[in-house]
């Protein structure tokens, strides 16, 4: 994890500020290295901030019941279901619209460009999806 990522963290609450040496260096115990692996893990899972903040808290009390992180959790597998469904349609319609075109002729004929510059050759809306999404 990157130095500016685990200072956003500090800043915002997820992590308390460590001890520092004589030099100035933060130390991070086995506790906070442990909190950071959960950050990281729930982020690459796509968990929101404040649900990360949530689930932290939750795991702070380990007598609760996990009725509140299950709710979380379902949340978030319902949007991951909801990205992939957008992303099928994305696939569907960038398959078709390739599969139109001009197959080695001319700019001016072909139809990828044409489908890109007229949104009324697509087949349905579609939202926005990248690799970053």
């Amino acid at each position: 994890m990157k130095i500016p990522t685990i200072r956003f963290y500090e800043k915002i609450g997820l992590l308390a500020e460590p001890p520092r040496t004589a030099s100035d260096r933060r130390l991070y115990d086995g506790a906070a290295t442990r909190r950071l692996a959960f950050i990281r893990h729930a982020r690459q899972l796509g968990f929101e901030i404040d649900d990360i903040r949530a689930l932290l808290a939750l795991s702070d009390e380990p007598d609760r019941p996990c009725t509140e992180v299950n709710r979380i959790a379902e949340r978030q597998l319902a949007a991951v279901e909801a990205r992939i469904a957008g992303l099928q349609a994305l696939h569907a319609e960038l398959a078709r619209i390739q599969a139109a075109s001009c197959s080695g002729g001319r700019i001016s004929d072909c139809r990828v460009i044409e489908a890109l510059g007229n949104h009324t050759h697509c087949d349905g809306h579609h939202t926005r999806y990248s690799a970053r999404d």
